[in-house]
């Protein structure tokens, strides 16, 4: 299907965020093959060359690249709302792992709908997702239509080796929309013949390793403990776990010669600030790691940490809560992360091909309605999607050329009452059995 997108504002990322008015976007397939001035000769012969099946008035909102969530466990929208307000460990230990040895493929593959659902009307066009079954979970991203880079969280209690080559082997020969990255849950689930593994089959296939790390104080101290004063990222670079890159889940507590590291390795750092904060884990240096000119990308975490999958509000949450932590009300400025969230993500999770709306990019985008209490006046249209903008402004939201979500309505391929209901029968039938009140 081919879609052209006119008289709009656009974002497209080329080269730095840049506002162009009287803009227009041209869709060939899933990709794109115009973006720029309508006054331009190049849009004339876009009109004339090819022959639109759909052609939308933007009416002078924005058009630009989809947020890229780049960590979240989406099938755990299951636990949305059901254990909050609990010290960490308790949390996991009581709540989380009793519910999740519950769960069945068909659980997560209904709860990955849902969660993709949220994503769309978030603006969200793709996902990074660490989760227990990949099969189910592609199945479900798949069907949806939302582009999905998972990783796997191999850890000493659960999937092993064998599965994790067979899934990157599978899924990587899949979908277009799919993609399998190596990964590991942490250090402090792992033993080291696991990720001595894990490393060595890095370095067979060449392929950078996905992980959460340092995320809290304790996990740092404890690490420190059992391997004579290493941090987790000095530990596991010890082990060469990061020779062919990393991306990092969370990175809150960090020493100086962690960020060498992370500099030397090429690692990319993924900021979950919501989640962060519920869980009293720590706020991430993002000041210095924009200074030491690490690629950053912005994650919700899933559902259960978070409830909310909202890149509006991380998107916030990411500056504000960098200037608290600088003591600075200049620091992070809303340009880096609105970068954060479009282009520098996708950079971070190996999918360039989405990373702005230039001819030859996949036509992954969102139109933000500019028509809207909460973006008025403009004075600054950065400054707003970042400060002041929420879901309610999303009217469309594109991935691979099809519209997936447009005013309110889905087009992910079935029935939106059914995913809601099956996935409340999983919270009903994990309470009964488990014996924790829902």
């Amino acid at each position: 299907m081919n879609t052209l997108f006119y008289n709009g504002n656009l974002l497209s990322f080329d080269d730095d965020v840049t506002l162009m008015d009287n803009s227009a976007v041209a869709v060939k397939g899933n990709s794109i093959v115009f973006s720029g001035k309508e006054d331009s000769p190049e849009y004339s012969n876009i009109r004339s060359e090819i022959s639109f099946d759909r052609e939308i008035d933007l009416k002078g909102n924005l058009i630009m690249p989809g947020f890229k969530n780049c960590h979240t466990h989406s099938g755990m929208t299951f636990l949305r709302s059901a254990a909050d307000d609990m010290k960490l460990d308790e949390w996991l230990n009581k709540q989380v792992f009793p519910r999740e040895a519950l769960l069945s493929e068909d659980d997560i593959y209904y709860a990955t709908k849902l969660a993709v659902m949220e994503y769309l009307t978030s603006g969200i066009t793709e996902i990074c997702d660490m989760y227990l079954t990949p099969d189910s979970i592609a199945r479900a991203t798949e069907e949806t239509g939302i582009r999905c880079v998972q990783c796997s969280g191999m850890n000493d209690f659960s999937q092993d080796l064998d599965r994790l080559r067979d899934w990157y082997d599978r899924l990587n020969r899949g979908s277009s929309l799919t993609s399998f990255r190596l990964g590991i849950h942490a250090e402090y689930t792992c033993s080291e013949k696991l990720l001595v593994k894990v490393a060595e089959l890095s370095h067979e296939l060449k392929a950078p390793v996905y992980m959460h790390m340092s995320e809290t104080e304790k996990e740092v101290e404890g690490c420190r403990e059992r391997h004579g004063g290493m941090t987790p990222v000095e530990y596991l670079d010890s082990l060469g776990l990061f020779d062919y890159g990393a991306v990092f889940f969370h990175g809150v507590h960090v020493t100086d010669n962690d960020i060498e590291i992370i500099k030397k390795r090429n690692i990319a750092v993924v900021t979950n600030p919501a989640s962060n904060a519920k869980l009293a884990s720590g706020i991430a240096p993002i000041s210095r790691y924009l200074k030491e000119g690490v690629t950053l990308g912005i994650g919700t975490d899933g559902p259960a940490s978070n409830n909310c999958l909202d890149m509006f509000r991380e998107m916030f949450l990411v500056t504000a809560l960098a200037k608290l932590k600088e003591n600075d009300a200049s620091a992070v400025d809303a340009k880096e992360v609105l970068k954060m969230a479009c282009s520098d993500g996708a950079r971070a999770l190996g999918t360039p091909e989405c990373d702005s709306l230039s001819p030859g990019k996949k036509a992954d985008l969102i139109v933000i309605d500019l028509d809207q209490p909460n973006m008025q006046p403009i004075n600054n249209t950065v400054k707003n999607i970042v400060y002041s903008g929420s879901k309610q402004n999303v009217c469309l939201t594109m991935i691979d050329g099809v519209i997936r979500y447009e005013n309110g309505r889905f087009n992910i391929g079935g029935d939106e009452e059914k995913i809601y209901n099956e996935v409340q029968k999983t919270v009903e039938r994990i309470n009964r059995e488990s014996g924790i009140a829902g």
